[in-house]
């Protein structure tokens, strides 16, 4: 944490087909190695198949499974006087956006054997219908931050 200066946070412009920055999010995590154009495709291809499959609006979709993905609370290793204990933490705005997405991602990259834009319309369907991998990521931080709800105390 620096002393001298409050760290600027940089504006992301909404994405120009949806107009959602959310979703401008969401391609930059997709993009790898500075390639936006390829991650952009990757994003919209799948906005098209859950446009089809789910027959839904897809961004309606995407926002719902981010809220079911987005963790309330999670734990941080604090150090207290030698040991170290896991100490239940609120999650604030940007933190929980950003992990849900990567959640999301990291589920969908795990999968094998299909396209990266049919993983990613799977994953975000079964995201917003409370199923899945990133939302059974989510229900485990939340079992450990409530299994080590006796050391909150130590959240200073």
């Amino acid at each position: 944490m620096p002393r001298s200066k409050k760290i600027k946070t940089r504006n992301i412009e909404p994405d120009p087909v949806y107009g959602d920055v959310l979703v401008e999010k969401l391609v930059n995590q997709v993009m790898k190695m500075g390639k936006k154009s390829v991650a952009r495709k990757i994003v919209y291809d799948s906005f098209e198949i859950i446009k089809e499959k789910s027959k839904k609006d897809p961004v309606e979709v995407f926002n719902a499974a981010i809220n079911n993905v987005a963790p309330i609370l999670e734990v941080k290793p604090k150090r207290v006087g030698g040991a170290t204990y896991q100490v239940p933490r609120e999650v604030k705005g940007n933190r929980k956006m950003g992990l849900a997405l990567r959640w999301i991602l990291d589920a969908a990259r795990s999968k094998k054997g299909k396209p990266m834009r049919e993983k990613l319309a799977d994953e975000l369907i079964a995201a917003s219908s409370n199923t899945g991998p990133a939302v059974k990521k989510k229900e485990d931080t939340h079992r450990m931050a409530e299994a080590n709800r006796a050391f909150a105390h130590f959240s200073w």
